[in-house]
């Protein structure tokens, strides 16, 4: 893989954008650019509405459990939200913190753990933390923090968590600030891609000894996901410009501050960078047979306001807007039957809501 390609410009990519109209049935037709071979259609379905400033989607084999920054678990069952959101935490009321990333563990279906990354402030100071939730028919049965002391931000917290194909949990946390060198120091959690057992302490085969690092240098982690051959890849935003797509190897370092994009022989170069900024949220390896993408990787995107296909070897040449006309959007997900969830992030402070925002999507066939 070439890690010097460069992206120049967003407005080339904006063009391919298709703006999708409002229903009053709630079905929208999406062209999305289907292979011709294939003459099913395909339609974006909207499962839920005014949902208030939401962050992150996990799914389970008939659930969709989706964070509000404000502190709320809100559950989508049977294409229907539910009145009682599973969990009410009190978080920082900052900017860019609050209740953020959610994962589910492998064996959710037996366990029913649920895993959040939530800001908070004592003494003055603004931390991040990880709740192992135990939940029981869209009830809380318990909450125990597993992993503490992650510093916090009002602008930069990063937040997205996922279990990886090893079954870890992977962590990405934010500088505290811009001025910030925490991230190039192993004895922070700033800047971070951490590595734990499901459990919160550090796995053995971690590339710095009794450290939960797994890589470092990283500015505001947004989203990661994993190819079929387990390659990571992580999007970040960056200052204004320099928005990153990361292929993270273990113990290496991406740069920040010292660093943004490339150019540095002491750090890691960037597989695709944006100058301007498109705000990358959730990225996504396809993996599905339900929709046929020309590109594997689905990542959202706020600042551009639209959800892209793109091949992170191929570059800008291959990326396209597969949906546009609904604001910023902040996560996408698959679901089991290979269908896309996205969230919309119209109601966080700089996009422009709706009164219906914001809004839980599915594409499907």
């Amino acid at each position: 893989m070439d890690k010097k390609i460069r992206v120049i410009a967003i407005i080339a990519v904006v063009i391919f954008s298709f703006f999708v109209l409002t229903s009053p049935s709630d079905l929208i037709p999406l062209p999305l650019p289907l292979s011709t071979s294939n003459s099913e259609s395909a339609s974006v379905s909207i499962l839920a509405k005014n949902l208030d400033k939401p962050r992150a989607i996990a799914i389970s084999d008939d659930r969709i459990f989706v964070t509000e920054k404000g502190g709320f678990i809100r559950v989508i069952q049977n294409n229907t939200l539910l009145e009682s959101p599973l969990a009410i935490f009190r978080p920082a009321n900052v900017f860019d913190g609050g209740l953020l990333g959610i994962a589910l563990h492998p064996d959710f279906s037996n366990n029913h753990y649920i895993y959040v990354f939530l800001t908070y402030e004592e003494d003055g100071y603004l931390w991040n933390k990880i709740l192992q939730i135990t939940e029981f028919e869209n009830k809380l049965q318990d909450a125990e923090t597993i992993f503490d002391k992650i510093p916090g931000s009002t602008f930069t917290n990063g937040g997205f968590i996922k279990f990886g194909p090893d079954g870890k949990l992977y962590v990405g946390t934010g500088t505290i600030s811009d001025s910030s060198h925490l991230p190039q120091d192993l004895d922070s959690l700033s800047g971070k891609i951490l590595r734990l057992n499901d459990d919160g302490t550090i796995p053995d085969d971690n590339p710095f000894s009794d450290s939960p690092v797994y890589s470092l240098g990283h500015r505001n982690p947004q989203g990661m996901t994993w190819d079929d051959d387990g390659n990571m890849f992580v999007a970040e935003i960056g200052p204004e410009k320099n928005d990153e797509i990361n292929l993270i190897q273990a113990g290496k370092n991406y740069g920040w501050p010292e660093q943004q994009c490339s150019g540095n022989e002491n750090f890691e170069n960037a597989i695709l960078c944006y100058d301007p900024s498109i705000e990358p949220g959730g990225i996504l390896f396809y993996s599905g047979d339900k929709l046929d993408f020309e590109s594997p990787f689905i990542m959202a995107s706020m600042r551009a306001t639209s959800l892209y296909q793109v091949d992170f070897e191929e570059g800008l040449s291959s990326q396209k807007s597969i949906l546009s006309g609904i604001g910023r959007v902040r996560d996408v997900v698959q679901g089991p039957d290979g269908s896309l969830y996205v969230i919309t992030s119209n109601t966080d402070g700089k996009g422009f809501p709706d009164s219906t925002d914001d809004k839980l999507l599915r594409i499907m066939k």
